[in-house]
């Protein structure tokens, strides 16, 4: 499969928030929530061979140096080598932009994220609940 990943436009933003929103069903985002999101990270969809199969997040350096890239395929489409290829696009984008330290965050609940995200190299260093929530965040981090 050709994956082809494509920068969030107004147009897209339905298909990049339903991702989200899939993935993520604890912290759903509203389109304004994505609108604003767009205007302060690098937001992306992947297609593969012309049918949507993900969205990520790159959210830039700090002034420590530390990026977020965030990845997330649609189950469907898991372990096919899909996940893995738009990671690899996302960190070069999140090393193009200077960072330094590469993190990621996954719902506690979301066993394929997290099995992904250490298959890769991530080491967990954190886990916290959200005001109102009761399933927690993993932040994980890629050892120097």
């Amino acid at each position: 499969m050709r994956l082809e990943i494509v920068p969030l436009t107004d147009a897209l933003v339905k298909d990049w928030r339903a991702i989200h929103n899939r993935i993520i069903p604890t912290a759903p985002l509203s389109r304004a929530e994505v609108v604003e999101r767009a205007g302060r990270n690098h937001l992306t969809l992947a297609y593969a061979d012309g049918v949507l199969v993900g969205n990520a997040t790159v959210r830039p350096p700090t002034a420590d140096g530390v990026a977020t890239v965030i990845v997330r395929v649609l189950p469907g489409y898991r372990r096919r080598g899909l996940g893995g290829a738009y990671l690899r696009a996302e960190l070069a984008v999140a090393h193009a932009l200077g960072a330094r330290r590469i993190e990621t965050v996954v719902l506690a609940s979301n066993g394929d994220g997290l099995a992904f995200a250490l298959a890769h190299g991530f080491v967990e260093h954190d886990r916290y609940v959200l005001p109102g929530d009761t399933v927690p965040f993993v932040d994980l981090h890629l050892p120097s």
